[in-house]
């Protein structure tokens, strides 16, 4: 699996967040290296409508124009399939090293989900509404989904941890209380470095009112580590477009370059919906891997998915465009 390590050139990012070296004993420094790609995505058609029952032999990954070979893929919620150098697909094996480590198959069963919940002042209106919809989302998740509740105004709170058990995951988002003010960024930030040590398929999800008036990181910045590490952000937002156009922008772009979505939801009706649109995604993406062939570019690096069928070819696909390597030192 991917490597999170403190990278130098993330760790910039994080200079002068001391709000942040509160929560972290070290000074936190980021280092990124690629040992393998994963990559999370969607397949509809012209109506929207997701298509299912595709296989690793319908899709071709390149990677700046090089042909990638698959090392796993996995539909929905279902384990992965191992693919071999004939092009076979097999059922996944843990080798004993990882076993050690303690990871097993179940680890790779389902999506770790990362619900990021803003308690800001900003949040005091809609509170109550916000939380029943995160509660109904959690409820309707896959059994072999996990999910972590975390919350946030000026500082992260961990709410639960990541379980298998929802109904835990609940009674933490009920603990939740709103605060003062809105570092959405840094917490956003915090978030992704939990998700990146977690093994398998991750998305994050931010339910947030929109404004950040208290973060030391820059959410491009942000959007970068997401996009590198290959985590799906969606955002819910019950602000007003219109009204908040920054923030409109910060988050269209965060979470189009890394295969999620973005939902403006000023009524709980639209924010139930929007849980809903987002559940139904991740149960229906599609998850490969693959180790990088020799590739000179040590910049962004384009991602391409093409379906080899003619059918195929008129999906529609929804992925992120790529990512940079970055080397550990």
């Amino acid at each position: 699996m991917r490597k999170l390590f403190i990278a130098s050139t993330v760790a910039s990012v994080l200079a002068g967040t001391a709000w942040l070296f509160a929560q972290e004993s070290a000074r936190p420094t980021f280092r990124v290296k690629v040992d393998m790609v994963v990559l999370n995505f969607q397949v509809t058609d012209n109506k929207g409508r997701y298509i299912n029952g595709l296989k690793h032999s319908d899709f071709k990954i390149t990677e700046d124009g090089i042909l990638q070979k698959m090392n796993t893929f996995a539909e929905g919620n279902r384990a992965p399939s191992l693919i071999a150098e004939d092009g076979t697909a097999k059922p996944m094996v843990i080798n004993p090293e990882e076993r050690e480590k303690g990871v097993n198959a179940d680890a790779f069963v389902g999506t770790n989900v990362f619900v990021l919940f803003d308690t800001s002042n900003y949040m005091y209106r809609g509170f109550v509404y916000a939380s029943d919809a995160i509660a109904d989302f959690i409820r309707g998740l896959d059994r072999a989904d996990s999910v972590a509740v975390y919350t946030f105004s000026r500082n992260l709170s961990r709410a639960s941890s990541l379980l298998k058990d929802h109904s835990e995951a609940i009674v933490g988002l009920r603990k939740a209380v709103a605060g003062d003010d809105a570092a959405l960024y840094n917490a956003l930030l915090l978030t992704l470095r939990d998700a990146a040590k977690v093994p398998g398929r991750k998305v994050v999800i931010v339910f947030s009112n929109g404004p950040d008036n208290a973060s030391m990181v820059a959410p491009d910045d942000v959007r970068t580590v997401a996009e590198d590490e290959g985590i799906p952000i969606y955002v819910i937002s019950t602000n007003d477009a219109a009204k908040d156009p920054v923030s409109t922008s910060v988050f269209k772009r965060i979470s189009t370059r890394t295969g999620g979505q973005v939902y403006f939801a000023k009524t709980w009706q639209k924010q139930v919906e929007a849980f809903e649109s987002i559940r139904e995604s991740l149960g229906n993406s599609y998850t490969i891997t693959y180790y990088p062939q020799p590739n000179p570019n040590e910049g962004f690096r384009k991602i391409s998915v093409e379906m080899l069928t003619d059918v195929g070819k008129k999906y529609r696909l929804r992925y992120r465009p790529g990512y940079r390597p970055q080397s550990g030192f």
